[in-house]
């Protein structure tokens, strides 16, 4: 998409598929060295960190008083923490305003195809594209577990999609969000992205971009901002993760575990949207699937990012490393935006689950594809289940 008003940031980025994820802005040998400039924060805006959070700032050097005025948009390699057990999210409150959530985006970089080897192991044939079908409005109505993930990295304010997932540990009260490894961690070169934040049904009434100028956060967000209390990604993407050529794509998923902006309700993320998808990790193989159906925000061109859409289209293999699990494919024009999106298949129960996320693609787009979910997804997501089960 390219901005119907001027940039409120320097420099704006989508993390896309794995092919082109935040590849614009600084070079993988620069990118952290120096901070980046966001839009600058209204004064108003206030910030809330846990205890537990304000220790572990302070054992990294971070001084809670210069984040709070700003030193969240220092991307300094010592500042930018990238172990698994160093995540941190303190909320500011009002950062996603309505501007700010549409014009997270990326501008196109093309990258080849030849990037993907997929001459090693199982591949099917490159399927035909299908076209993306918009997603009806309501989106509440029409896929009520999905929605936009918006997070900050060195390029500036990137964006995502993302599911609300059932957590075992809460039935029917889940704050769990499924998407993609490289919409929370920046992989091999860098670490976890900052201001992480789910909106559910984002933009539901399938507003014009040209109203969303005037839209209301309330319009643009029906059901709230939610913030990144706990993630959790595969240490294989946190090692192997890169911008280009898929490395580390098979394992490409991440577990968000969330809370309100504003402050709790007394309703969790699932009572709030309705719904949740249950998460599948021994999904049948690809012989024995008639169908996956993709859904995300796509921001590339020819899309802007402020619409659902959606992909159906009948499953093949791609097998990136011979040693790696091998990925499920699909036909789909969907590009840059849709990384994390839930793919949907029927489960071991005959039920709708979540099966996959989109994780990578040609930059010129025509299909996706994402990584089957096994032990490593089924470890993540027991682990950030298990570390809230008692509140």
């Amino acid at each position: 998409m390219r901005s119907i008003r001027p940039l409120l940031t320097a420099a704006s980025a989508v993390a896309a598929l794995t092919l082109t994820v935040t590849s614009c802005g600084p070079s993988e040998e620069n990118a952290g060295d120096k901070p980046s400039a966001p839009a600058s924060l209204n004064p108003a805006e206030k910030i809330k960190i846990p205890e537990d959070l304000k220790d572990r700032l302070k054992e990294h050097g971070i001084d809670l008083d210069k984040w709070r005025n700003g030193e969240w948009k220092n991307w300094d390699r010592d500042k930018w923490l990238r172990e698994a057990k160093d995540f941190v999210n303190p909320i500011i409150e009002d950062l996603w305003n309505p501007d700010r959530m549409r014009e997270a985006e990326r501008p196109d970089k093309p990258v080849e195809e030849e990037d993907i080897s997929g001459d090693k192991g199982v591949t099917d044939p490159a399927p035909d594209p299908v076209r993306a079908k918009a997603v009806d409005a309501k989106y509440h109505d029409s896929a009520p577990e999905s929605g936009k993930v918006f997070f900050d990295g060195p390029e500036g304010s990137m964006v995502c999609s993302a599911t609300v997932v059932k957590d075992p540990a809460h039935p029917g009260k889940s704050n769990m969000v499924w998407t993609a490894g490289h919409c929370v961690h920046k992989g091999k070169k860098g670490g976890w992205y900052r201001n992480i934040a789910f909106v559910p049904s984002y933009n539901d009434s399938a507003l014009a971009t040209s109203a969303l100028e005037k839209a209301t956060r309330e319009q643009i967000a029906p059901y709230g901002v939610w913030w990144a209390e706990w993630v959790k990604t595969s240490d294989q993407w946190i090692a192997e993760g890169a911008s280009t050529g898929g490395a580390g794509a098979p394992y490409d998923f991440a577990v968000i575990k969330v809370t309100p902006e504003k402050g709790s309700s007394g309703k969790s993320l699932e009572e709030t949207v309705g719904s949740a998808l249950p998460v599948e990790f021994n999904a049948p193989a690809v012989p024995k699937i008639a169908s996956l159906t993709a859904t995300g925000y796509p921001a590339a061109a020819p899309f802007d990012g402020q619409k659902m859409f959606q992909c159906q289209d009948k499953p093949g293999r791609l097998s990136l490393k011979a040693n790696q699990p091998t990925m499920y494919r699909i036909g789909c024009t969907m590009t840059g935006g849709s990384s994390g999106g839930g793919w949907v298949g029927k489960g071991g129960d005959g039920k709708p689950a979540l099966v996959s996320n989109t994780s990578i693609g040609p930059a010129s787009a025509g299909w996706l594809a994402g990584p089957r979910l096994g032990p490593e997804a089924k470890g993540i997501f027991d682990e950030v289940s298990k570390k809230y089960a008692g509140q």
